[in-house]
């Protein structure tokens, strides 16, 4: 058998799992309208076909004052189970087990009904709780209960009761929100007692054989959190309330060390879950960065887990379960740990996706039928709007040619997959190559084409990306002035000292590029908890020790022209890492900067009149790029119609999420 642990059944007494696979929960925006859960439906179902073990929905609210957002998912009310009735006959239909998540935001709730155990406002968030009272806490327990007791007929197998994250049930666990002195605080004993009593009594209320699982924050990751014998007394103290499974819970959303980004090392917290194993005797779940068979089957076999938690990487690859169960694991359309179409969305109000994966949370919209009329596609180029387009409509059955000018498939990619903490995008070509094959796309690499090479096809898709937009001042061309190509694709040396003209995201990666010392930390987990400042002993509250970052491979000035703090239009859920990083490594983000001149002194600046020479050894551009509209301006003066998509339509930074979209989009409409 491939991946033997992660394929064993697992016994839970009252049933049984077919595999150590679940699906952690993970909000898509589809939770929050009831006129929205056909769609959901039709989510879930698909990735129990794919042969998930047990999933879990996105957060739902068991009451009002307990909403993510005004009028988000909830169920407290017998009217609310009909929606709830469809995801559950759809997994079920498809032979899978579906939990409902139940999440009380707590003061992370964006709405002013927002409650706490204590009145403490939440950094990220506008509103201040208010403090529940005694009897508020007593009502809040029995919302908990409800909302169990009507999962259960509404059909679902069971609740995770969400105990992490920073939500409600946390700030009562942690000093750092819960500055209670009654029966629900000033002792850790009092305050895991919210934790426990709704675990109790949820038990009491469903019977035996309904599973609970209890996402345990295992690692606060923030100042005046629990320490480490708190954590493992309220296992203890879950386990004999009745859970059946402990889920891992790593890190408050408010907490300054990135816990799900591309940047964090694979598995990079199985260790804390690892820690807790013997501790408790039901099954543990670890979660965080498990994107791979390889992965979740080392953590299993070597004792760490006895099931893997993975959310992101089933909205990437709904069929991620039965490829690896069939050694098909090259075949698997890995998650990059972007966040940028399902995180960012979310946290934007805007409906989840996947950056690799733009039918995740669209399936009802975007399915990808086989065509009744083939037809003979050219496509030309072979980055992320080109791939996207050409596995597409060879999937639909149309016969496509794959132009590309370079030796191999990626187009910008390929830079990116060389940024420390970009590793994965690996992943992304490696499916692409093997989904090509795999389909019989026909490859001319290293092939550039023109509109005489094009004719004679029913259709020409133009997918040549962008071409890097020019800065033009007094000393832009000399040879120390460098393009991010040449540094990125073409491997120029770089001296010691550098300013990099540009801090969008391209900025961004060069920077780090340039400044970070080799290996990449993503690929050394020791050495990435201690540039982070995670404490692996969890002898300190919290988890939290003092950053140690190594010092820069070179000193870097990262400019931008505009005011303003450079990087503030940076993804929502990931640009922070992004400046943090930078900031650890010492580089200098300046705005509103006037560029002068270049000369043997540096590189002149003006910055808010004031003259300065920054003394650089080389300047690389990363301001920006343009569509790279040859080709489909020759066409159309040819009397040929193109399809353009990707940046060869509209260059707007590196929008791979846009450029694959519109590729896989187009592709089902032809």
């Amino acid at each position: 058998m491939h991946y033997p642990h992660l394929f064993a059944p697992l016994d839970l007494g009252f049933v049984t799992l077919p595999n150590r696979i679940l699906m952690g929960s993970m909000h898509t925006g589809l939770e929050d309208r009831a006129a929205d859960y056909d769609k959901l439906a039709a989510y879930f179902a698909e990735r129990a076909r794919g042969g998930v073990g047990l999933m879990v929905t996105g957060g739902i609210a068991p009451s009002i004052a307990g909403w993510l957002k005004p009028f988000g998912g909830r169920l407290s009310m017998p009217w609310h189970l009909p929606r709830h009735r469809k995801l559950t006959h759809a997994v079920h239909a498809e032979g899978g087990r579906i939990c409902l998540q139940i999440l009380h935001a707590g003061r992370y709730g964006h709405h002013p009904l927002s409650v706490a155990p204590s009145r403490v406002k939440s950094p990220i968030t506008p509103f201040t709780p208010r403090a529940l009272s005694a009897r508020g806490v007593e009502r809040t327990l029995g919302d908990f209960v409800r909302c169990a007791a009507l999962a259960r007929e509404a059909g679902y197998d069971g609740i995770e009761v969400m105990g992490s994250e920073g939500y409600l049930i946390n700030q009562f666990l942690a000093e750092r929100t819960n500055r209670r002195t009654d029966a629900w605080g000033g002792t850790a004993e009092r305050r895991m007692r919210f934790a426990v009593e709704i675990v109790r009594r949820i038990r009491e209320a469903v019977g035996p054989d309904f599973i609970i699982i209890f996402r345990l924050s295992m690692l606060d990751l923030v100042e005046g959190g629990q320490s480490w014998s708190e954590i493992v007394a309220l296992a203890r103290a879950v386990e004999a309330a009745g859970a059946t499974l402990i889920n891992t819970g790593i890190g408050w959303h408010e907490a300054r060390v990135p816990t799900i980004v591309t940047s964090v090392p694979r598995a990079g917290f199985a260790w804390v879950t690892a820690r807790m194993k013997g501790e408790v005797r039901i099954p543990l779940i670890a979660t965080n960065r498990i994107n791979m068979p390889e992965a979740a089957e080392r953590l299993l076999a070597g004792g760490a887990a006895d099931m893997v938690s993975m959310a992101r990487p089933l909205l990437a690859d709904p069929a991620w379960p039965a490829k690896a169960r069939t050694g098909r694991a090259a075949a698997i359309n890995t998650c990059i740990a972007c966040n940028q179409a399902c995180l960012d969305h979310v946290f934007a109000n805007r409906r989840a996706s996947c950056l690799v994966n733009p039918r995740a949370c669209h399936e009802t919209e975007l399915p990808i039928a086989t065509t009744a009329q083939p037809k003979r596609i050219a496509v030309v180029g072979a980055g992320p709007a080109g791939l996207a387009c050409a596995t597409t409509l060879a999937e639909r059955g149309h016969t496509v040619t794959l132009f590309e000018q370079a030796p191999a498939i990626g187009g910008q990619f390929n830079c990116a997959k060389r940024i420390p903490g970009k590793e994965e995008f690996h992943e992304t070509l490696r499916y692409y190559a093997h989904r090509l094959a795999e389909l019989g796309v026909e490859q001319r690499l290293g092939c550039t084409a023109d509109a005489a090479a094009l004719r004679g096809y029913d259709e020409v898709v133009v997918a040549t990306g962008v071409v890097p937009r020019q800065v033009r001042f007094p000393g832009c061309d000399d040879p120390r002035v460098l393009g991010y190509l040449d540094v990125l694709a073409h491997d120029r040396p770089v001296g010691p000292r550098v300013a990099i003209i540009g801090a969008g995201g391209i900025g961004f990666d060069v920077a780090e590029f340039l400044a970070a010392r080799p290996p990449s930390p993503t690929l050394d987990p020791l050495r990435w908890t201690r540039e982070w400042g995670v404490d692996r002993t969890l002898a300190a509250r919290g988890g939290l020790v003092a950053a140690a970052p190594e010092p820069p491979a070179r000193q870097v000035w990262l400019l931008q022209r505009s005011q303003g703090r450079p990087g503030a239009r940076l993804n929502k859920t990931t640009g922070w890492v992004h400046r943090a990083t930078l900031k650890a490594m010492q580089v200098r983000m300046l705005g509103g900067v006037r560029y002068e001149r270049f000369d043997d002194a540096g590189l002149h600046v003006r910055i808010e009149d004031h003259a300065q020479v920054l003394p650089v050894d080389n300047v690389v551009i990363c301001a920006g790029q343009e569509p790279n509209a040859t080709l489909a301006q020759a066409l159309r003066d040819a009397g040929l119609r193109p399809h353009v998509i990707g940046g060869a339509a509209v260059a707007a930074e590196l929008d791979a999420k846009r450029a694959i979209a519109q590729g896989t989009r187009l592709a089902a409409a032809l």
